[in-house]
């Protein structure tokens, strides 16, 4: 399941992540997304927080991949906040696909990773 944080900002989106996710999370999730960077004046940023995450099914990691290459240079900066091992190396492994600078951040860290999301450049 994908669920929106509210950022207070236009230009920030933040995103809950829990449980597997399958395609239909993202025929929800991507036409907000969409928007936002139809609206947006210059580059968006992004916080994506992994909560009792399980990964994605088949599909809907072809819809994250797609989502990765459709907005390859709408992000100036994405934030992973993570539990485990494995979501660390998702911000490693993400970092060809996008013009972004990424980090990733533990879930204690959760408060940093929103202060360097809203950090002036």
């Amino acid at each position: 399941m994908i669920t929106q944080v509210e950022t207070g900002s236009p230009n920030i989106l933040a995103f809950r992540l829990r449980g597997k996710l399958h395609d239909e999370d993202y025929r929800t999730f991507l036409p907000g997304v969409d928007a936002a960077v139809a609206a947006a004046q210059g580059k968006l940023r992004l916080l994506a927080q992994f909560e009792d995450f399980h990964g994605w099914d088949v599909q809907a990691a072809w819809e994250d991949f797609k989502f990765g290459v459709r907005h390859y240079a709408d992000f100036d900066r994405i934030a992973f906040v993570g539990e485990r091992r494995w979501q660390k190396w998702m911000a490693v492994i993400c970092k060809p696909f996008t013009k972004a600078e990424v980090k990733y951040f533990d879930a204690s860290e959760i408060e940093t990773a929103w202060a360097w999301v809203r950090e002036a450049s």
